[in-house]
């Protein structure tokens, strides 16, 4: 007797297969734009759910490979990438994934399409959207702040559709001394006597460590403590004859997920580095890079999300379990439901994000847009990378015991979910972020309240108008207890900071979603965007409303376990 194996689960064009990314594109695009950017979609789509995927299956036992010296002693400090990295690396220059932003041929839309390539690119090539995001933040950052050598200089290759001549970039920022808190870097730039800048010191955590390029801070020798008193520095990582300049490779980081990412600790021991901008200010002109590099943390969770409900999907209609598929089963199908829920709600406000970078980029968007899109970033980067890790998770359970197995390929769902909210900043630091932002412009609030009722205004479906106003009364309530809570005691607006920041972000998902059902229902007669938006509206948005107020000295107690 043949003992039965279980069918895996299969992709097939990732595209095609995605009626909640098409859905969105064809409102947002248009008939005419989406004509013209469709094909390449497609075409990502197949390599995404075929030879991109298949792969990755096979490649899943590789991971980088450090080589500190050659035969004869020389130090080479060499990095050998997986299969799938470099296949990815050709593709991703070929199909524009980070020029495609920077030519701009459909103006402000020109992000939508970026972003849409990189959301059906990243969950099949092992996370090779990190060294692609830190691209994205050092062209931004170079144009934004207007250096004419490097426009001339790096800009060509980090923008280049040609493999031969792309550059990646890397982002230097994280020191013993700190991660968010980069004002502690204990990096120090010299001059030497020919006016040449140099770096000394060591860096704890760059990723990508096999780019052509980097920017990084230091502190002028001389220069004051804090962010104020570091500057950004570009830094070409090898010299002609490809040795690494001054740079010396301590070791790889042996980390929980993303492990194909050649990750590493570096001593800078006089590297050669050129000003970006000045010579302080260093953490306020990291600013373009962050705005561009959350975007992509956002689309990349949403990516990943994606993907683990996609393989749940279709196991759900191979795996037979008591006598019926589990396609069939009342509460996998329940729990199936509320992770597509989150999916559709987490793309909408993601995609949110890139709209308004694309309109800030091209000079089209309104005062209103620009304060919406300094708040609503870090919100966006915090909301959906907490909602990747549950979906990541929740999926794993849908495959039982082979969700455990490495050779599956379905941990790594998980692993390389807990990354995305880390990376440019944790949930905490964002939430802070959005305080930050907030206090900067203190209309910015009521701006993005003021939007998210013009989303739902045209919600003629009842159940819809119902949840639509749901979520403007949640986002009214945490603009209430912001205010209230600020005049007690601003300690207490600290502490309750991740609440306030998560209500915004899941009550903007809600909004967004009742705008896209009802549009899908006019304009297609589909209802599965409702279903999606009145499930959400069933789970918690409203964070504030349910926890009360903070007592910051029981939650010490509690935390730390004092009498």
């Amino acid at each position: 007797m043949t003992p039965f194996n279980q069918p895996p689960p299969a992709l097939g064009n990732q595209y095609d297969d995605d009626r909640a990314l098409r859905q969105y594109l064809a409102r947002v695009l248009g008939p005419d734009v989406l004509a013209e950017v469709e094909p390449s979609l497609r075409a990502m789509g197949e390599l995404a759910g075929g030879e991109l995927y298949r792969m990755q299956l096979e490649d899943r036992l590789n991971e980088p490979v450090v080589t500190h010296f050659d035969a004869w002693g020389e130090r080479v400090d060499h990095i050998e990438v997986s299969p799938l990295w470099k296949r990815a690396e050709r593709i991703a220059a070929e199909e524009g994934l980070v020029a495609t932003a920077y030519e701009a041929k459909h103006g402000a839309l020109s992000r939508v399409h970026q972003f849409a390539l990189v959301y059906l690119f990243n969950p099949s090539t092992d996370v090779y959207t990190c060294p692609l995001a830190m691209t994205d933040g050092a062209a931004r950052t170079i144009v934004s702040l207007d250096n004419p050598a490097l426009i001339e200089r790096a800009l060509p290759h980090l923008t280049s559709r040609d493999p031969a001549s792309f550059w990646t970039s890397g982002q230097w920022m994280t020191e013993s001394t700190g991660g968010s808190d980069v004002g502690l870097s204990e990096t120090i730039a010299r001059r030497d006597a020919d006016g040449t800048w140099r770096l000394e010191g060591r860096k704890w955590f760059t990723s990508a460590t096999t780019a052509q390029m980097a920017l990084t801070l230091a502190r002028p020798e001389g220069n004051g403590p804090g962010g104020s008193g570091l500057a950004l520095f570009y830094v070409e990582t090898r010299d002609e004859r490809g040795r690494l300049r001054d740079i010396e490779l301590l070791r790889l980081k042996d980390k929980l997920g993303t492990r194909k990412v050649p990750t590493a600790e570096l001593m800078l021991r006089g590297t050669p580095a050129i000003p970006v901008a000045g010579l302080d200010s260093g953490v306020r002109n990291i600013t373009p890079m962050l705005n561009v590099t959350r975007t992509w943390n956002a689309v990349s969770s949403v990516s990943g999300m994606r993907r683990a409900v996609a393989l749940a999907r279709d196991y759900a209609r191979r795996r037979v379990a008591f006598g019926a598929p589990l396609a069939d089963k009342p509460l996998h199908v329940e729990t199936l439901a509320g992770l597509q829920a989150e999916l559709e709600g987490a793309l909408a406000l993601a995609f949110l994000t890139v709209e308004l970078l694309g309109r800030a980029e091209q000079g089209v968007a309104s005062e209103r847009d620009l304060a919406i899109h300094r708040l609503i970033t870090p919100i966006a980067k915090l909301t959906t990378a907490k909602q990747a890790v549950a979906v990541a998770s929740e999926v794993l359970e849908c495959f039982g015991g082979a969700g455990y197995v490495e050779d599956t390929g379905l941990p790594t769902l998980l692993r390389d979910a807990q990354v995305l909210p880390i990376w440019e900043g944790t949930t905490n630091v964002l939430s802070l972020d959005t305080l930050r932002a907030l206090s900067r412009d203190h209309g910015a609030l009521e701006a993005l309240i003021a939007e998210a009722r013009g989303w739902v205004a045209d919600a003629r479906d009842e159940a819809l108008a119902a949840a639509g106003q749901g979520a403007i009364h949640a986002m009214r309530r945490a603009a209430g207890w912001l205010l209230e809570t600020m005049r007690r005691d601003p300690l207490d607006v600290e502490a309750g900071a991740r609440r306030f920041a998560m209500t915004l972000g899941r009550s903007v998902e809600l909004a967004l979603l009742v705008r896209q059902a009802q549009h899908a229902l006019d304009a297609h007669g589909d209802a599965r965007t409702r279903r999606a938006a009145l499930r959400f509206a069933t789970e918690r948005y409203d964070l504030l409303g349910a926890a009360g107020d903070v007592d910051r000295a029981e939650a010490r107690a509690l935390a730390m376990d004092e009498l």
